[in-house]
């Protein structure tokens, strides 16, 4: 199977995944940590891939979507951004809509102490 086919597999089999360096327990750098740590805190439900561990899946994603940057966020089979269009999107509200219309269940209260926090 090609990286690509395990990228589309992977996207489509999983409401929200997260092409990352490292893990949502233990983040590589620290673009990937901000958004695992948002998606974290928001209580999402989400699949991470460790492209530190799989050059081909690396490069692959980054032909995927044709965005140069790790990390990648995938809702719904769709691709969102990296990590500044994610920052952006949670703190003017605009991910929590994302989420509402995709059906991706999150806790509203916490995503609202993120922009509290960073208002």
């Amino acid at each position: 199977m090609s990286a690509e086919d395990m990228i589309r597999q992977t996207v489509e089999s999983n409401d929200v995944v997260l092409y990352m360096k490292g893990t949502k327990t233990m983040p590589q750098c620290g673009f990937s940590s901000r958004v695992a740590g948002v998606l974290n805190f928001m209580g999402v439900e989400y699949q991470d891939v460790n492209v530190l561990a799989d050059d081909t899946i690396r490069q692959g994603v980054k032909d995927f979507s044709d965005w140069p940057t790790i990390p990648q966020l995938y809702v719904k089979g769709e691709f969102v951004g990296g990590c500044d269009i994610i920052t952006e999107m949670t703190l003017s509200g605009e991910l929590d809509q994302l989420f509402t219309d995709k059906g991706v269940v999150f806790d509203k209260d916490a995503a609202e102490k993120i922009r509290e926090a960073n208002a």
